[in-house]
């Protein structure tokens, strides 16, 4: 299973993530691009879930169509303190979420 980090994730989050093959939008070459090239981009090279904090990407994206999951975090602010207390919920999800799917993670 390939995850994809998000430009507004914070790259140290790849290290929570050690038991996923996880790449960044820069480690793949992919910085600015627009999300529904990201989108296909993805499923070009066979990434199954992005992670990011973009909470309007659900709906602006045919994310079903795009044949990805999505895994949105969402705190106070796209900080790395602030986003790692939300990294063992997707580390639970992961496993079981299915392309088109998106499921928001946050501190309640």
């Amino acid at each position: 299973m390939r995850i994809l980090l998000d430009e507004c994730v914070p790259r140290p989050l790849k290290r929570e993530l050690k038991d996923y093959e996880v790449c960044t939008v820069v480690e793949m070459g992919w910085s600015g691009k627009k999300n529904g090239e990201l989108l296909q981009l993805m499923k070009q090279q066979s990434f199954s879930i992005l992670l990011t904090t973009d909470q309007n990407l659900r709906y602006q994206q045919n994310l079903e169509q795009a044949g990805v999951a999505v895994i949105v975090l969402i705190a106070s602010k796209n900080r790395l303190p602030d986003l790692m207390p939300l990294i063992p919920e997707p580390q639970k999800v992961i496993n079981g979420i299915v392309p088109g799917e998106v499921i928001e993670v946050g501190l309640s």
